[in-house]
């Protein structure tokens, strides 16, 4: 039988494990070289600045912000479509000027692109919130995101228009997650 270890030995272990940790999960750089395993290519160790751009880009503000901006884009470009397309019916001896066409054109551009990047913003923050507190990355987070934001917009006009914006927009969702996760 070998003998119990003594005090001063669990002592320097427990000290060893706690040095190893703190090394492991400090952000400053080893002074030595480290064996790394190369299973997936080179590894690549970050640096402070691109861990602190990681933290910002994946937080929730920022990914609602860079919807926003998007949908903006996004509903500004159907903006122009739609208004370039819908015919203007003047009465007969009216004469349209170009002022006007483009007068309506912007009125309808931002009117889409206001719409689009509140959309956009609301729905992306919601399903990172979402995300973040249920702790998955599922199919459920747009299907609860978009019942909250449908809900969100629809309530301006109701408690009815409310419910059917929160199940219309969940089932969108829904709809739009399944086929983005099984279509690769």
């Amino acid at each position: 039988m070998s003998d119990p270890p003594d005090d001063q030995t669990i002592k320097s272990k427990d000290e060893t494990y706690i040095q190893l940790v703190n090394r492991i999960f400090s952000n400053e750089p080893f002074k030595e070289k480290m064996m790394m395993p190369t299973v997936m290519g080179r590894p690549v160790i970050k640096t402070v600045e691109e861990k602190f751009l990681d933290s910002v880009t994946e937080s929730c503000i920022f990914k609602s912000l860079l919807s926003g901006v998007m949908g903006f884009a996004l509903g500004g470009a159907i903006g122009l479509f739609t208004s370039s397309v819908n015919p203007s019916i003047k009465p007969p001896g009216q004469q349209e000027t170009v002022r006007e066409i483009l007068r309506e054109m912007k009125t309808s551009s931002i009117g889409y692109a206001k719409n689009f990047a509140l959309l956009g913003a609301v729905f992306s923050g919601v399903e990172c919130t979402v995300e973040t507190y249920r702790g998955k990355s599922d199919w459920k987070n747009g299907t609860y995101a978009g019942g909250i934001t449908g809900g969100l917009i629809g309530f301006r006009a109701g408690a009815k228009a409310g419910l059917l914006g929160a199940l219309g927009f969940a089932t969108f969702s829904t709809a739009i997650d399944y086929y983005m996760r099984n279509s690769y």
